[in-house]
């Protein structure tokens, strides 16, 4: 349990107020645990369907995370947390993964200098007939 990320009581209070109410479909699946379940993805950087079961079905956690980016809910959340001072204003959730290939740090190969067209026309040719 200690690995897992929970939302303390003050971000949470932030936090509820914005959250969709009366949403129709299957009984719904506690907020406070999904959003946990949600961070805990994006602090770590596992996959979705990695997310430890303690939050919820992996599923629901991804699919909450999507819809409620959609509706643009995570700007309300993040102005709130700031308004209250549980986040400065400067905060942000920022990921890249980018692969490279071991040598990939200079430009191409070859010369430096190619010579131009006209004198390189203007040489005898390199290889014989």
């Amino acid at each position: 349990m200690s690995r897992l990320f929970w939302l303390d009581d003050e971000a949470w209070a932030a936090i509820e107020p914005h959250l969709p109410r009366n949403q129709p479909g299957a009984r719904r699946v506690d907020d406070r645990r999904v959003i946990s379940g949600i961070l805990h993805v994006l602090k770590t950087g596992c996959r979705w369907q990695d997310c430890p079961a303690e939050y919820g079905p992996p599923t629901t956690i991804y699919n909450r995370f999507n819809r409620w980016s959609r509706r643009q809910l995570w700007s309300r959340i993040l102005d709130a947390l700031v308004a209250r001072g549980v986040l400065a204003l400067s905060a942000s959730i920022d990921s890249s993964y980018v692969k490279a290939h071991r040598s990939a740090h200079g430009g191409k190969g070859g010369r430096k200098h190619r010579p131009s067209d006209p004198r390189a026309a203007a040489r005898p040719p390199r290889s014989m007939r």
